[in-house]
């Protein structure tokens, strides 16, 4: 009945009804050859770290490079990270596969689904949901273009004169491109380029045709489905066309077909916007995402480190919250698509944010506008390596204190409550790109750099490489994190108020078992810690660097942390 009502407050009966019986369907013959299992019993732990990568991320002669990915990932991060989201693998024909032509394919040149069932056998598989649109090249939209009549309302159109100033915009393309059909041209909505055709979601066939494709990415072992794009979904002019009723409906409506099949599997929702609007994505915690990215975080902790001064950081995260314990945050600070500046509106100044601009211009990288309402542009994201946004332009200083510096941003990212995402390229130390912009023309392929094994090996293997150093370091600070209960998702978070230039929380385990104060120095100066009435008591032990702080009985505890220095302190309960 739950599925029947999603469909009815978003079609008229008639066709709610029609849709309704072909759903049930198509889930009968899923649920046949997919039978139900039983659920983990938590939807996520403290031992829950996704890597974000492409499937032809590390490549070799001879090989298929899903099978490589999976090889180089079980030697390298293995026993270490246990989720992988592979960015799109199907047929695509721009936006590095974000323009898929075909949902239900393995893209040749990568692999097959024998190769993605193989790395879901060794880590927590995350895949992409790319619903709002289709590749312009896809059977479908070359269907609608032909004027295939059962095609004819797949994809949203609008007259070529149609009022969209209202419409949120997240690129400065034009919102509508003309296609020529058998009726003449036609305009199609092209939320985010001429080759991403948005599908039109008020026909119910359109949105049968995608849950079918979510139900395969089910049987070939995903555990974790990204909804890219999701706030976009439903058009209706006169709107802002993002985050409307019926969107919130159409992801309520694939929470319970989920639900209904693959209990345990979660879905997470990507909308690059402000956080007030990101977390409405959460629903009432049982009925939408199980996860939301954290989208603020990676422009707050530049902005921290550029400044020296935790305190916007530190009011955010005393302010955060999640609606129940069947969800969390999505915690980053990279990913494929750069640094987006838009959720940081509101919190940093525009100046904050242009200087963070600016700094990411200062080493080769760029800047993405996005076009506001009264048609100014304004930054939409930062184009660039994180490792390269957080060194200071022109700096002179030695790698190893920048790799100092990112570890404490990275350390920050895994001590908050949430799941963290670790980018391959940050996993990597890797820089700015540059010669791929150059190749491409688009500046985000800045941070999309694709690596020869053999070479990168021989890198990692290079003690003095900052490849090295940042791989072995970071693995080691994660290996900590997993095996620390007051490092749940969930577990308890309380943001300590101290010096400026230090960002300090409490984590307590759900069951009260340990405590851990983290301590995090966002300068390239030594800071003192204190704190009374903490959670830890007695011997406390450092869990990054080993060391023994006594915190005596009352929890009042001092501590010095050196330069870019990160403290983890851990009492039992």
């Amino acid at each position: 009945m739950r599925l029947r009502s999603h469909l009815e407050r978003l079609y008229p009966a008639g066709a709610a009804a029609a849709a309704h019986a072909q759903l049930v369907a198509m889930l009968t013959d899923h649920l046949r050859v997919h039978p139900r299992t039983d659920a983990r019993a938590e939807a996520f732990d403290q031992g829950d770290v996704v890597l974000i990568t492409y499937g032809d991320q590390v490549t070799e002669p001879g090989r298929r490079p899903l099978a490589t990915l999976t090889d180089f990932l079980v030697d390298h991060v293995g026993g270490i990270i246990n989720g992988v989201h592979v960015l799109p693998f199907y047929p695509s024909t721009s936006d590095d596969g974000f323009a898929v032509v075909d949902y239900e394919q393995v893209d040749p040149a990568l692999g097959t689904w024998e190769d993605i069932e193989r790395l879901g056998r060794h880590f927590r598989l995350m895949v992409d949901g790319v619903f709002n649109h289709v590749s312009a090249s896809s059977p479908w939209f070359r269907a609608w273009q032909e004027g295939d009549e059962r095609y004819a309302h797949y994809f949203a159109t609008a007259d070529r004169g149609a009022d969209v100033s209202s419409v949120t915009r997240p690129r400065s393309t034009p919102l509508l491109t003309g296609f020529k059909t058998p009726a003449g041209t036609r305009h199609a909505w092209t939320t985010f380029s001429a080759d991403q055709v948005d599908l039109d979601y008020g026909n119910p066939d359109v949105l049968l045709r995608v849950t079918h494709a979510l139900l395969s990415y089910l049987a070939h072992g995903a555990d974790i489905i990204r909804l890219d794009a999701v706030a976009f979904l439903w058009k209706e002019l006169g709107t802002s066309c993002v985050h409307l009723d019926e969107t919130h409906e159409v992801v309520r409506f694939w929470r319970t077909v989920v639900d209904t099949v693959s209990p345990g599997t979660l879905l997470i929702t990507e909308t690059n916007v402000p956080h007030r609007e990101n977390v409405a994505y959460f629903g009432d915690g049982t009925d939408e995402a199980h996860l939301v990215y954290q989208f603020p975080l990676a422009p707050l902790v530049l902005s921290t480190f550029h400044l020296a001064d935790a305190r916007t950081l530190r009011d955010w995260a005393a302010g955060l919250s999640t609606p129940g314990p069947a969800t969390s945050f999505f915690n980053f600070l990279a990913s494929h698509d750069g640094i987006g500046v838009r959720p940081a509106e509101g919190l940093l100044t525009p100046s904050e944010i242009n200087q963070l601009a600016d700094l990411a211009r200062s080493h080769g990288g760029g800047v993405s506008m996005r076009t506001q309402p009264d048609g100014r542009l304004a930054p939409y994201e930062l184009n660039s390596v994180f490792f390269d946004a957080l060194t200071p332009a022109d700096s002179a200083e030695p790698m190893l204190v920048q790799v100092e510096r990112f570890l404490s941003a990275h350390s920050i990212l895994l001590a908050m409550a949430g799941v963290p995402a670790i980018y391959v390229q940050s996993l990597l130390g890797s820089g700015n790109w540059t010669e791929g912009v150059q190749a491409t023309g688009r500046l985000r392929s800045i941070n999309r750099q694709k690596y020869d094994r053999r070479a990168l090996e021989r890198e990692l293997a290079d003690v003095s490489s900052r490849r090295h150093q940042v791989a072995t370091r970071l693995l080691r600070r994660i290996a900590v994190r997993t095996a620390e209960p007051a490092f749940h998702p969930n577990a308890a978070q309380r943001v300590l108020d101290t010096v400026p230039a230090l960002f300090a929380l409490e984590r307590v385990a759900l069951d009260g078992g340990s405590a851990v104060v983290c301590v995090h120095n966002v300068s390239g100066r030594p800071q003192v810690f204190s704190g009374s009435g903490l959670a830890v008591r007695g011997k406390v032990v450092d869990l990054v660097g080993g060391g023994v702080v006594d915190a005596g009985s009352d929890g009042a505890l001092e501590v010095e942390v050196p330069a870019y220095g990160v403290a983890w302190l851990r009492s039992p309960g």
